[in-house]
């Protein structure tokens, strides 16, 4: 009868701590879910590119800038 209770107990916990912690993330997101580890906006449009004109990704400039990686 304690066990079945206290196996209640935990997954309720449990569930709020699940639920607490995705809002927390979602509400406040940590600044590594924003940018990438160079710096970058996720989600940010392509740029041109200064000798050709053409669309390229930012992290292929920001990579070529900081020394090719």
């Amino acid at each position: 009868m304690i066990a079945k209770l206290l196996m209640h107990f935990l997954v309720a916990l449990s569930a709020i701590v699940v639920v607490a912690g995705l809002a927390y993330v979602y509400v406040k997101p940590p600044e590594t879910m924003r940018v990438n580890r160079d710096g970058v906006p996720y989600f940010t449009p392509p740029v041109a590119n200064p000798m050709t004109g053409e669309a390229i990704p930012v992290e292929q400039l920001v990579k070529h800038y900081r020394g090719g990686r």
